[in-house]
This record gives C-alpha cells, structure tokens and sequence, in this order.
C-alpha cells in the first residue's frame, strides 16, 4: 500500500468514526428526550432505561446523567434498608459524583452535590452528607438549605447517643444529669467532649441559614433543640444551662412568631387579600 493510499484509507476511517460519533450523539439526545417523556408520565423505570442508554451512547451528556440520577432518586424511599433500595441509591450517587467531576455548570454541580448529600442523608452516613453539603454551600453560599440540613445533621448525631447514654443511666426524660452523682457526672463530661463539635456546628449553621432567610421557621425550631442539647451538658454550670434554656425558649418563640406570619399572610393570599374589621365580624 503506497503513502496516499494508507493516507487516505486512514481519513476514511477518521471520518466514519466522526459521523459514527455523530450518530451517536443524535442518538443519545432521542434516548434522553424518551426519558424525559418517560419521567414526566412517573414511568420511572422505563425512564432510567432511556437515560443509561443515553449515557451509553454519549457518556458527555451531563443532562442525561443528572435526569438518571433524579430518576433513580424517584425510585428510592428513604429510611428502608432493602439492599435494592441501598443499591438504588447508590446508582444515584454515583451519577451525580459523574457529574461533579466532569465540567457541570455550577448549578448542576450545586444540585448534584445536594442530591448526593440527601441520600447521605437518608442513609444515615452523617459525615458523607456534611461534605457534599458543605460543597453545595461553598459554590453557593447565599442558599440557606445547605446549612439547615448540616444543622439537622448535628442535632441528630448528637441527640441519639445523648438520649441513649440517659437510658442507660434509667434517666427520664425530663430529668437533668445530676453532677454530684458520680455515673452522671462522668456521662456528662463524655458527652460534652463528644458533642460540644457538632453542637457548635450545628448552632453556626442553623445561625446562618437564619441569617440568609430571616423567615426560616424550621431552622428556628432547630435551633430551640441544639440549644437543649447544649443545656443538657452544661453539669458544672447551672448559670449557663439556665442561660441556654432561655435562648431555646426564645427560638421557640421566634418559630410561633413566623409560622403566625406565614399562616396570617396565606389566609390573607386565600381571601383575595380583603381583611375584614374587627367591628364586622
């Protein structure tokens, strides 16, 4: 075979794989908008069979790998153990971690990163969860959810171990950790070392999801908790437990003071926005 015969039998092959990858390419879009027909009738399994195809044809299509990801969110049910929901979400995760290390834009980025931290969530695995929160919240820092779900992450991890170690001492629930008893005292003082980290954590980011938005009831509600779980170990002081029940009540009073607003506000939105007087009902 002389030069320009293998110079052309070589661009010949070059542009049967361009078009063969064009092919492909078209292909995959068809295979994604099925899947997206799919999703919109809840066909889901149908539409995670389109999205993998999809994904098989063209493995650079993001929006594929995010709408197979959300389909295999759809399937998943939180808090069951079944090995074929774990694997469910697991198949999710590993889509959405696809999709964080090819060049998303930074809202894919931020959603895939909350859609792993959700099913973290979900699965129980505190610490797997924080990062990806902790990712979404450093590519956007004004969205207050991210650091509400790390606050709740927090009150959880140490509430359990907290409730259970009270258990075990035959403490009920409305009994405080009495320091002059030495089994207490000594649950007290393994307890603070082990929760006053997440404690703080949590505190930080429930203040600031409050911060980003002033309405945020269920932030407020969790910050009336922290703050009990910081009371409950505050044995040597009973100043500062008396100080931490005080700033509890006061979230407890800022979550009634907003939901009043927000349900004032929705039956004004239901009543064409008419407030009768007083004198007339």
């Amino acid at each position: 075979m002389n030069k320009n015969v293998r110079i052309l039998t070589l661009a010949a092959v070059a542009l049967a794989l361009i078009s063969a990858s064009g092919c492909n390419k078209l292909r995959a879009r068809d295979q994604l908008n099925k899947g997206v027909e799919s999703y919109k009738d809840s066909k889901y399994e149908q539409a995670v069979d389109h999205f993998q195809k999809a994904v098989q044809l063209d493995p650079s299509l993001i929006n594929a790998r995010m709408y197979l990801a959300t389909a295999f969110v759809s399937q998943y049910i939180p808090g069951v153990d079944d090995p074929d929901n774990l694997r469910t979400a697991n198949q999710a995760i590993d889509e959405y971690k696809q999709v964080i290390d090819m060049n998303p834009s930074r809202d894919q980025k931020v959603n895939s990163a909350k859609g792993v931290a959700y099913l973290y969530l979900n699965m129980k695995k505190w610490d797997d969860a924080k990062k990806y929160y902790r990712m979404a919240s450093e590519l956007d820092p004004n969205d207050p959810e991210p650091y509400y779900s790390i606050g709740v992450i927090d009150w959880t991890a140490c509430y359990q171990p907290r409730m259970a170690r009270r258990a075990e001492l035959g403490l009920k629930p409305e009994e405080e950790l009495n320091p002059k008893n030495k089994e207490q005292k000594k649950a007290c003082d393994e307890l603070k070392v082990k929760n006053d980290p997440a404690i703080q954590e949590g505190i930080d980011s429930l203040k600031k999801a409050i911060e980003l938005r002033p309405d945020y009831d269920d932030a407020m509600a969790y910050m009336n908790l922290m703050y009990r779980e910081k009371a409950d170990l505050e044995c040597d002081d009973l100043s500062a437990r008396a100080e931490d029940l005080k700033t509890a009540d006061h979230w407890v009073d800022e979550t009634l003071r907003v939901k009043k607003v927000k349900a004032d506000k929705a039956a004004a939105a239901a009543g064409g926005g008419i407030t009768v007087p007083d004198q007339a009902k």
